[in-house]
């Protein structure tokens, strides 16, 4: 059994713990939380389940880490703390661990990220022994293993789009909905995620991991970006009230140039609620879905849907993405000490897990 710790029992953290007590290879080892009010509780607790799992969650990072843990779940969020993260996940990985995380876009595509969040992971491996995977659902499965398994039942490809369609109003990260994406502020408003240049830093990395895949050479990566007002107020069972006028809807390319057109394209349909910009493309519930399409002979598209607590939509992503990271413990604690991207670490069947009932 290899021991785990979970760092973090947000939207992610919630689905760790719980991929980490039904994995037959893992053993939680610790739960670390940042909130003053989960220390104590039972991990199991934290995480939904209806049982306990023995595991106290602890605000002592210190303690944890000088345990040496053979892996870490890195399930705090990077998205406003970059610095930070990297941070954390280098004194992980500079401890011996195992470090999976989806925190860190630059990572996704190592090879191609900049040396100040590469090198400083580099350093840590060769000091500690430990090793880092950086993965999730999109950025991640969405757009890099699924449509490349995909591409491999066409006879000819033209494009390889990838699509995540969703409805917002599901998610339970008003920070992030609000201020990161800009949902709810007026249309004047810049939100970070949408400023020029940070959709490629976010989703650049899956279109050149994708090229490397396909054995194609990138021109360049373009960016193209669209923005819907709200026509009438609407209030969400998560979020609350936001107002007619308001940002309602996203709709953004990055894209792969290749030979002067676009044939890698990862694109983002966002809505706060299903009534703005009916015209653009919708999941086939109404409420969210990851979709690649191959235009090329046959042509092949295929939708996913997950669902998790509750038949969340957004739940249910969080969980592949978990899924995607804790199933590749055992690979990458059997395998040597490194930077590892989507492309070297398989994905693999649930082995030992079908029918599984937790002891």
């Amino acid at each position: 059994m290899i021991p785990t710790v979970v760092w973090g029992t947000g939207n992610v953290g919630r689905a760790a713990i719980r991929a980490v007590d039904a994995h037959p290879g893992l053993a939680l080892a610790a739960v670390l939380v940042h909130d003053p009010a989960k220390v104590g509780r039972d991990a199991g607790a934290l995480a939904g389940l209806d049982h306990s799992l023995g595991v106290a969650a602890t605000g002592d990072i210190d303690a944890v880490l000088a345990a040496r843990p053979r892996a870490v779940v890195y399930a705090a969020s990077g998205d406003i703390r970059p610095d930070e993260a990297l941070a954390d996940v280098v004194r992980a990985v500079g401890g011996g661990a195992v470090v999976v995380t989806p925190a860190l876009y630059p990572l996704y595509d190592q090879r191609g990220a900049p040396p100040e969040f590469r090198d400083p992971v580099l350093a840590a491996v060769a000091e500690g022994g430990g090793s880092l995977f950086v993965s999730g659902v999109d950025p991640g499965w969405g757009n890099d293993v699924l449509p490349l398994l995909i591409s491999g039942l066409g006879s000819t490809v033209d494009v390889v789009r990838c699509q995540e369609i969703f409805d917002y109003s599901t998610y339970e990260q008003e920070e992030s909905v609000r201020h990161l994406i800009g949902m709810g502020h007026p249309m004047e408003y810049e939100p970070l995620m949408l400023a020029e240049s940070i959709p490629t830093m976010v989703w650049g990395g899956q279109v050149r991991l994708m090229a490397r895949a396909l054995g194609v050479e990138l021109d360049e990566i373009r960016e193209t970006m669209a923005r819907r007002a709200l026509d009438t107020t609407v209030t969400t069972r998560t979020m609350g009230v936001f107002e007619a006028g308001t940002q309602g809807a996203v709709r953004f390319e990055v894209q792969g140039i290749v030979g002067g057109e676009p044939r890698i394209v990862i694109e983002h349909v966002t809505r706060i609620h299903p009534s703005c910009a009916p015209d653009w493309p919708t999941p086939p519930d109404g409420v969210g879905a990851h979709r690649v399409v191959i235009e090329g002979r046959p042509r092949i598209e295929v939708t996913v849907e997950a669902t998790d607590e509750d038949a969340n939509r957004s739940a249910g992503g969080n969980a592949t993405a978990v899924g995607r990271l804790v199933n590749a413990i055992d690979w990458l604690v059997d395998a040597e000490p490194g930077l590892y991207d989507a492309l070297d670490v398989p994905l693999r069947p649930a082995v030992g897990r079908l029918g599984r009932k937790r002891p």
